[in-house]
């Protein structure tokens, strides 16, 4: 039969693609249904139809996979902040590996065993120290919701807790809630402070206080092993990065656009006594080249933590003309870090030794990668 909307499909689940949504056929049309697992037959309401491809809503399930587990959430379904819940958590470690597996094979170009097994969270649930909240007019209660963007459109749901969110943050939620924005269209920043850190209200600090220590020796090991002496952390934020590992260098520079977190990276720096490095306020296009010149390319290593949209193409070409020993990349985002990557190995200026995933957004569609580089020139490298 033709497709069109509303149509009511039985799907078998094939695969479940980067962003969440599980893949399934229906003749030539790719459908594909969110909140399902593969191998599932379910049945679904066609809800988009595009040439090539269809969007579905899950109406039931039919023949359940033995990893589908109870959501911990009550909201979830409606609620668009998570991707997983209703997956065993082995299964979504599992599932995010074979995800950035491909991801880095089909954007990158690069062997998909280069990709280590996902490091799991400890704490699944009441993780996050930082969630953002949206108001907005609900004209058929009369009222405020306050909440997170729905899962099928840009409403806000309104919800009480996050199971996601730190206990701390659960308890801002309810003060917010008896005392809500004055209007529809205002957004609130729930924020817990990672204990011994200085974060300005709106700089970037890593959410997951639970597989933080995990990432810096992520971090670490991959600097010790590369054995050089200089440091640079472009997209440094508020040092955390610098500051950790500033024991194994001899020197370190970090660079951030946000002139707020600048001033708090020097002030973590000096309330754990790091005296051998320096903090520099700017875009990374402005300040990487005179940064670059003070340091020999053979003995530095390059941090990037870039934005979710990844680096600049005037960043990546400077780093390959350079050829600094080594970059570790850290990203949330593999897709655009595959895509930064292949620029950077492009002709054999670099070569991806290993990424590493860690599972810092449970229940989500988002994973955080290090990958670590190395320039061939310095390693020898045919």
């Amino acid at each position: 039969m033709n497709l069109a909307l509303g149509n009511k499909l039985s799907l078998r689940i094939s695969d479940l693609a980067f962003g969440g949504e599980g893949v399934a056929r229906w003749e030539d049309f790719v459908v594909f249904v969110p909140f399902v697992a593969v191998g599932e037959l379910v049945e679904a309401e066609i809800t988009e139809l595009k040439k090539r491809y269809a969007r579905a809503r899950l109406l039931r399930v039919l023949e359940p996979s033995p990893e589908r587990v109870e959501p911990g959430c009550r909201y979830f379904g409606a609620c668009g902040g998570c991707q997983y819940q209703h997956l065993a958590y082995s299964a979504q470690l599992r599932l995010k590996h074979k995800q950035i597996g491909d991801l880095f094979e089909r954007l990158g170009h690069f062997d998909r065993r280069l990709v280590a097994p996902v490091i799991p969270c400890p704490q699944p649930y009441g993780y996050r120290n930082r969630i953002m909240v949206r108001s907005q007019w609900d004209k058929f209660k009369q009222g405020l919701n306050i909440g997170f963007i729905r899962a099928d459109s840009r409403l806000v749901v309104d919800v009480e807790e996050c199971r996601l969110a730190e206990p701390a943050l659960n308890e801002q939620l309810k003060y917010v809630r008896a005392h809500p924005p004055p209007k529809g269209g205002l957004k609130v920043v729930l924020r817990s402070s990672p204990p011994g850190w200085e974060v300005p209200p709106d700089s970037f600090f890593q959410n997951n206080s639970f597989l933080l220590p995990k990432l810096v020796e992520v971090a670490r090991d991959a600097l010790r092993q590369a054995q050089t002496k200089h440091l640079l952390d472009i997209y440094c934020g508020v040092g955390f990065f610098s500051v950790e590992l500033a024991p194994l260098a001899e020197s370190f520079v970090g660079v951030e656009l946000d002139h707020m977190a600048i001033q708090a990276a020097r002030r973590n720096a000096a309330a754990r006594a790091r005296t051998n490095g320096e903090f520099i306020a700017g875009t990374a296009e402005e300040q990487l080249p005179a940064i670059l010149s003070r340091f020999p390319a053979p003995a530095t290593t390059v941090l990037l933590d870039p934005p979710r949209k990844g680096c600049q193409p005037e960043t990546l070409q400077m780093l390959r003309r350079v050829q600094p020993a080594q970059i570790i990349y850290i990203s949330c985002h593999p897709a655009t870090m595959a895509r930064d990557l292949n620029i950077l190995c492009a002709q054999g200026a670099f070569e991806l030794a290993q990424v590493r995933p860690l599972d810092m957004f449970p229940h989500t569609q988002h994973v955080e990668c290090v990958g670590d580089l190395r320039c061939k020139a310095a390693t020898g490298s045919p």
